[in-house]
């Protein structure tokens, strides 16, 4: 199923009971509150941030990106982080195993997969079956990093090996490498090469062979203002987060 006409799983009764018992209330979210977000969220949350602010004048977000395999491990460490939105549900899994949630999570947007090469395609890459060339520099993800485990159910559904000249730490990363000239082709997330235009081109995935990225956002149970945070997942799955994150090619609500 094509990206454009997925609608998203929420769970609005879960989302109600999440944000009610950490006492969340729009009107009057005041405070700090720092997001752990995935690193394929990076321009759409900034956005979403800044408008979150201005809908609340007495809130600052404080953004930390990166893999979610790194976010979701920082947080059992003891980082401070008030909400956690994973760029799959494996590592949201890891964060409600360990009791680290503080309300049930629920899934604000999709994304889909394509190759992203080098603008005008110098290498001529068509099919996913083509990164598996030993002559071509493909670059991936890590596997605990939600691209790269992505990428690989791809390369299974193609039935090829694809050997990558490096893992990167997250799916920007593999986008710098591709942009810089690095890499020939890389498997990224549909936003990230939008993102990245017009300095990189996309190879679209057929669906038989595209995985789609389920994003989950939860409230994580150490937070020190699980109101404000409460406030702000709901904003992401409300009418203005969503809107914005359609605005970076993610699915709508």
């Amino acid at each position: 199923m094509r990206l454009r006409r997925l609608r998203l799983a929420l769970a609005p009764l879960a989302l109600a009971a999440g944000i009610a018992a950490c006492g969340g209330d729009d009107s009057s979210s005041s405070g700090a509150i720092t997001v752990f977000a995935a690193a394929s969220l990076t321009d759409s949350f900034n956005e979403l941030g800044a408008a979150f602010e201005d809908a609340h004048p007495d809130v600052t977000v404080t953004f930390n990106f990166g893999a979610s395999s790194a976010l979701v491990t920082q947080i059992g460490e003891g980082a401070p982080a008030d909400v956690f939105a994973s760029a799959d549900e494996a590592n949201m899994t890891k964060l409600t195993d360990a009791g680290g949630n503080g309300a049930d999570p629920v899934v604000f947007a999709h994304n889909e997969l394509q190759i992203i090469v080098a603008e005008g395609n110098p290498e001529n890459i068509r099919s996913v079956k083509d990164l598996a060339d030993p002559n071509l520099l493909v670059v991936n993800a890590a596997p605990q990093v939600p691209i790269g485990a992505y990428a690989q159910q791809v390369f299974d559904k193609a039935g090829i090996a694809v050997t990558p000249v490096s893992l990167e730490e997250n799916v920007k990363a593999v986008v710098t490498k591709v942009v810089s000239g690095e890499a020939d082709a890389g498997i990224v997330y549909a936003t990230d090469v939008e993102a990245a235009a017009p300095t990189a081109d996309g190879v679209e995935i057929p669906d038989e062979l595209n995985v789609i990225a389920t994003y989950p956002i939860t409230v994580v149970k150490d937070s020190a203002d699980a109101a404000t945070a409460a406030a702000f997942v709901d904003f992401v799955t409300g009418a203005d987060g969503q809107a914005i994150l359609a605005r970076y090619g993610f699915a709508p609500k």
